[in-house]
């Protein structure tokens, strides 16, 4: 590897590490500001169209999560495709495949973010008085949406590096084909 392909390694290494770590921490930070604005909301606020504050600030965690996952993934396939020689840690980790039942983890924290989301629907079920169907039917579509682009996130996310790793390919096949030979 030449030593500009090197520095651009150790520069792309260190920003899917960043940003791993960094998906962890608007995780967390995330889920807590959540439960702050549900529990704020839960207690000052009787009307069930206030859980929609705390519903936007758990989508909005959902979808940091998301693009620092997205940018990793791709980040690891350019990686893979332009600067390792066949082999290397992109490509052993692909090869290495699907670990042991019970040893998966998710990256973006799907399942947690799913149950927080129908926890944030609990002040709605719970309100006094109870909410009035047109009311019910707006928050209740809300979470909805944002239950369902949380699993359609996950979905794609399952896809991408195969899609990913194609597409550079791609890519690779192209610039090498314009190349003087």
């Amino acid at each position: 590897m030449e030593p500009a392909q090197q520095e651009e390694y150790r520069s792309l290494r260190d920003t899917i590490r960043e940003r791993g770590t960094a998906r962890v921490w608007v995780f967390l930070i995330g889920i807590a500001v959540w439960a702050a604005l549900l529990t704020a909301t839960a207690s000052l606020a009787a009307l069930p169209v206030a859980t929609l504050l705390p519903l936007l600030a758990l989508a909005a965690a959902f979808e940091a999560v998301f693009a620092l996952h997205v940018g990793v993934e791709r980040v690891g396939r350019y990686i893979q495709v332009f600067l390792e020689e066949g082999s290397g840690w992109e490509h052993e980790a692909m090869a290495f495949g699907r670990p042991l039942r019970g040893t998966r983890v998710d990256p973006l924290f799907t399942t947690y973010f799913l149950v927080a989301t129908a926890f944030n629907f609990v002040p709605v079920l719970l309100a006094e008085p109870p909410p009035v169907v047109i009311e019910l039917s707006v928050v209740g579509f809300a979470h909805v949406l944002v239950l369902a682009r949380m699993t359609l996130a996950r979905r794609a996310a399952t896809r991408q590096r195969e899609a990913d790793l194609k597409r550079f390919q791609e890519l690779k096949t192209a610039r090498e084909s314009r190349l003087p030979g």
